[in-house]
């Protein structure tokens, strides 16, 4: 899997020189890490770190997360549609500090 991200690195970076789409390339980059399965092969070299390693691969596995953020992400695109561009900073600037705040009460839970 190592050559495989480093390819998948290496495209990344010729793609951004070469000034293609980012949507692009992030597209291009999630099927190929969904299909070859590059994702959980990362999260297991993340586990592999003693104590810390687990917790950071339970911690991205959380669903919660994940769908918290993203219904973030499409409250932000509506509200930036119809011109509340200042006020989704600060909200975004909130949620992230509330997923951080979750993120570290769960490793702290799981250390002590």
């Amino acid at each position: 899997m190592l050559p495989l991200w480093l390819v998948m690195g290496g495209l990344v970076w010729l793609g951004l020189y070469l000034n293609v789409d980012r949507s692009v390339i992030a597209g291009s980059v999630l099927a190929v890490g969904l299909i070859s399965n590059a994702f959980a092969w990362l999260l297991g070299i993340i586990a592999l770190v003693p104590i810390i390693g687990p917790v950071i691969v339970k911690v991205l596995s959380i669903g919660f997360i994940w769908l918290l953020n993203a219904v973030g992400y499409l409250v932000s695109y509506i509200a930036i549609r119809r011109g509340y561009s200042k006020d989704v900073l600060t909200y975004r600037g909130l949620t992230v500090a509330i997923i951080i705040g979750i993120v570290i009460g769960f490793v702290l839970g799981k250390l002590i």
